[in-house]
């Protein structure tokens, strides 16, 4: 429904209705999540579960969490993929459209204009004029400014401009958690490079001895001290640690290649120093995690989340608004006529105006309102689900690398006993007081080893970029 007439009494009308109702915000106000929220849980607060064992300290993470690593070559490679990587590049671009629609809803709080200028040369229809005549043609123009204000009495446009900057600022939190995702996956795969570089040495190193084991062999058979049944065992113990070789080149060269593609750059560009890193980058000193309440103030997703609630929010007042009539007020001014008149007195006019919307049917906005609050509901749930993720994903974190770590002290324990066993069954074979059965045994149980100590350093590795992943570390 419209209302407009002469200004005199509309005006008057105005000024009783904006001293009348007052402005007003309708809708919930949003002070930060609702009390029953798992953030505010005592329980999601306080020292990490597993933050107890000497592998931790609760001391703060760093932001540049990889520079604990002290290595150049890490450090290169991290700062080159934030600034080149594509992930990035497009929520750079989602940053400057999240911008834009924050001033497009702050610019509907102002008041608009309008200023136009048609000339025109017209031949007019006589019987248009209800002429009997002829029309001779001529020049015509039209000219004028218009201004138009809506009276924001009750926070329609002020909601829309919180939703706006609740939306914004949830963006730029998930800018901060493609950073924490970039350089996490950068650190990871430059720590898949040097443990298949790591294994890699292992595995050729296996079968450097067992090459050196089959040739002590063959001089045992030609000697006629042993048979050639062991010089065949020895011979297909060596094709079987070659063929683990070509495997673990290609995990390499697949890492090397999305270290490419993390700083933007094809594959044939992949970093040619690293290439040859063979010792993981790892922490030998307790891993700095902080605690629960930290971890919650520093991850994006957590951030993004509570904007989202807080825009979630604000739109239940948009659309609550739209119960109440809209008011605008609006002046125009300009000059319609012949142009051999222009800006004369019979060709000027202008108006001053007042102008009230209002829908008498309430049912399609109670419906955007009871939709309003659904999403409100539905963004709340999602936002402790996050909250709840985070928590689950840092404990998770730093139990496994605890675990892991005391894996890889009895894993490195087992090496060494191996490592003499394997001396010790060689002396035996060689002195002839061993068959060779038990001298390969001996071999296989030493590859073995020396292979689970390798990966369990990948693993270590792994973990810790685990950890500082699920801590939101990162960004500024």
């Amino acid at each position: 429904m419209k209302l407009s007439t002469q200004w005199p009494m509309w005006v008057g009308l105005s000024a009783w209705v904006i001293g009348s109702v007052g402005c007003r915000s309708v809708g919930p106000d949003y002070h930060g999540p609702p009390q029953s929220a798992v953030v505010n849980a005592p329980a999601a607060h306080g020292p990490f579960v597993s933050s107890s064992d000497p592998a931790f300290s609760q001391e703060l993470a760093p932001s540049e969490w990889w520079r604990l690593y002290d290595s150049t070559q890490l450090d290169e490679l991290v700062s080159a993929a934030l600034v080149a990587n594509i992930d990035l590049r497009m929520a750079q671009a989602n940053l400057e459209h999240s911008a834009a629609l924050l001033r497009e809803a702050r610019a509907a709080r102002q008041p608009t204009a309008e200023v136009n200028f048609d000339p025109s040369f017209q031949q007019l229809s006589p019987e248009s004029y209800l002429h009997s005549g002829t029309l001779s043609p001529t020049s015509l123009y039209d000219t004028g400014v218009s201004v138009s204000y809506e009276l924001d009495l009750f926070g329609r446009l002020k909601r829309g401009v919180e939703a706006a900057k609740a939306d914004d600022e949830a963006v730029r939190a998930a800018y901060d958690l493609t950073k924490i995702i970039v350089a996490a996956e950068t650190a990871r795969a430059y720590a898949d490079v040097c443990n298949a570089g790591e294994v890699l040495e292992v595995t050729r190193r296996s079968l450097q001895l067992q090459v050196q084991s089959t040739e002590t062999t063959r001089r045992l058979v030609e000697a006629g001290r042993t048979s050639s049944l062991d010089l065949t065992r020895s011979s297909g113990q060596v094709a079987q640690v070659r063929a683990n070789i070509p495997a673990l080149e290609a995990q390499r060269m697949n890492a090397l290649y999305r270290l490419a593609a993390l700083t933007g750059n094809p594959p044939a560009e992949y970093p040619r120093s690293v290439e040859s890193c063979a010792t993981a980058p790892r922490l030998q000193q307790p891993l700095p995690v902080g605690d629960a309440t930290a971890l919650l103030r520093r991850r994006p997703d957590v951030r993004e989340a509570e904007r989202d609630l807080a825009a979630a929010t604000a739109r239940i007042g948009v659309a609550t608004a739209d119960l109440y009539p809209r008011v605008t007020l609006g002046a125009s001014a300009g000059s319609t006529g012949a142009t051999e008149d222009f800006l004369t007195t019979p060709t000027n006019r202008f108006g001053i105006g007042l102008a009230i919307h209002w829908q008498a049917n309430q049912s399609l906005a109670r419906a955007r309102i009871a939709q309003a609050d659904a999403a409100e509901k539905l963004v709340l749930a999602r936002f402790d689900g996050v909250v709840l993720t985070a928590l689950r994903d840092s404990e998770s974190a730093l139990t496994t690398y605890s675990r892991d770590l005391q894996r890889d002290g009895d894993l490195t324990t087992a090496q060494a006993r191996a490592r003499e066993a394997e001396q010790q069954a060689k002396r035996l074979y060689v002195g002839g007081k061993m068959d060779f059965l038990a001298l390969l045994d001996a071999q296989r149980t030493l590859a073995s080893a020396d292979d689970a100590v390798a990966t369990s350093h990948a693993r270590l590795a792994t973990d810790q970029v685990a950890i500082f992943l699920a801590l939101g570390g990162g960004w500024d």
